[in-house]
């Protein structure tokens, strides 16, 4: 069913029929003393194998505890490691673009459909040229996002303004959707003196206060206990706007993540966790990652509403995190999402790929289940899209891109002074000392340094 939702009430529903996982703490209230309970009983038998066998055990009157009664049984069991069933993944259209038969999901205008399409086309694009640009020595690194453009830029057509972003590095279609414009991401990219970094980051790190999304951070999962402190702040002030923060399934295994799902949980702070599980970080595969049935189950094991979702099935994502942001707003809760995609693209342009994973397998991904084509024929078949829409997008974008390129690659760099400029607002002695240290090894080394890096 496709209605428009309005309210948090509707937003419960729909994120009942779309699959949200509920919480532990919503399940505690369903146990007591006294009733037959489902469990799963695992013994080892004399051969060291561990079968697991669904039962019903009779539970005792229940006892007392800190956290709130718990049932007693007679029988010792142990938990399963492993449900029976992966959890279920909510999608809306299939490979083919066609609405799933019974698909719950928020309606789209198609102001807004359109937009979201060009949106991923100019990133794909972005990605492209930029990855080439590295390739012929003019920028130092880049990082694409193919394969992930739904992710990117659905997410962020469901949130506000006053939304906060804590990216990952994978998510520049964020800050695009937001108005950060090509000149300004080339900008970035060149390190030159519009850069807002002033030319102090790596490639691909952009930040941008005025549109809400904190400078990406290259070290793994440091940004997730950020969004919670600061969806803690929110909820303080009263403000109706939540976190989000972006991470991949590497992510998963930092111990950043689980001090922060925790924090959420126990905080009830309003946070949106959205997992880009993709398969691999860098090259390691998730079969290698974790044990577990992806990020999922995690969120609930820590308490927190979750849901598994199509990352590369626009419609989906932007229903799952529309949702998801009503929940976590009106009833001050974190939410955990798992998007499931591939990553198209090598890690970086410091990786190949193909050394690690069959070139087939990538293939496949970018043809048969590249999210652009399949929200295309979707938009198409509304009667809102025709090829020469197509080409003229594609022209159009091409060529604002490389007129920004040049004017950055032309630009000059940002001065020597500031690498050690807005750390103290007064510079200390050190920095002082090591400043005069540089530019005196500068004038004696002139060959070994940048000529266009003014001093």
């Amino acid at each position: 069913m496709a209605g428009r939702l309005a309210g948090s009430r509707a937003a419960r529903e729909l994120a009942r029929r779309m699959g949200f996982m509920g919480s532990f703490r919503a399940g505690l209230s369903n146990v007591g003393g006294g009733p037959s309970l489902p469990v799963e009983i695992c013994r080892r038998d004399a051969g060291g194998v561990s079968p697991c066998i669904s039962s019903r055990v009779t539970a005792r009157p229940g006892g007392e505890f800190p956290r709130g009664k718990v049932a007693f049984v007679a029988e010792m069991e142990f938990l399963a490691e492993l449900l029976k069933e992966r959890i279920n993944c909510y999608r809306v259209l299939d490979d083919d673009g066609r609405t799933i038969s019974g698909s719950s999901f928020k309606e789209v205008s198609k102001e807004m459909a359109l937009e979201m399409y060009s949106g991923m086309v100019t990133l794909q694009t972005m990605d492209t040229i930029f990855y080439e640009a590295q390739r012929q020595g003019r920028i130092s690194f880049y990082l694409t996002t193919i394969g992930e453009e739904a992710i990117n830029i659905a997410s962020a057509a469901a949130l506000t303004m006053d939304d906060v972003v804590f990216p990952q590095y994978r998510e520049p279609g964020i800050l695009l959707w937001r108005g950060f414009t090509l000149q300004e991401f080339a900008n970035q990219c060149f390190g030159n003196k519009y850069d807002y970094g002033k030319g102090r980051q790596m490639p691909i790190h952009y930040g941008s206060n005025k549109l809400n999304y904190f400078t990406v951070s290259s070290p793994i999962a440091t940004q997730i206990p950020h969004a919670v402190g600061a969806a803690y702040s929110l909820k303080m002030e009263g403000k109706q706007a939540c976190a989000v923060t972006y991470f991949g399934d590497g992510g998963t295994s930092e111990g950043d993540f689980h001090a922060a799902l925790n924090f959420a949980a126990v905080m009830e702070v309003p946070v949106i966790f959205f997992c880009r599980n993709n398969g691999w970080a860098i090259s390691t595969p998730t079969s290698e990652q974790f044990r577990s049935d992806g990020a999922v189950v995690r969120g609930q094991a820590y308490g927190i509403r979750s849901i598994r979702i199509d990352g590369n099935d626009a419609l989906a994502v932007y229903s799952a995190v529309h949702a998801a942001r009503e929940m976590a707003i009106s009833e001050s809760r974190p939410i955990l999402i798992e998007a499931l995609t591939y990553r198209v693209g090598h890690h970086s342009t410091s990786d190949d790929s193909t050394k690690y994973r069959p070139v087939h397998e990538i293939e496949h991904w970018r043809t048969a289940r590249d999210p652009i084509s399949r929200y295309r024929k979707w938009v198409q078949r509304n009667g809102w899209w025709s090829d020469e829409n197509e080409t003229e997008l594609r022209k159009n974008v091409k060529k604002e891109l490389m007129n920004a390129i040049q004017i950055s690659e032309r630009a000059e760099k940002p001065p020597l002074s500031e690498l050690f400029t807005d750390v103290y607002d007064v510079p200390t002695s050190n920095l002082r000392e090591q400043e005069a240290l540089l530019r005196q090894t500068i004038q004696r080394h002139r060959e070994d340094y940048p000529p266009d890096v003014p001093l």
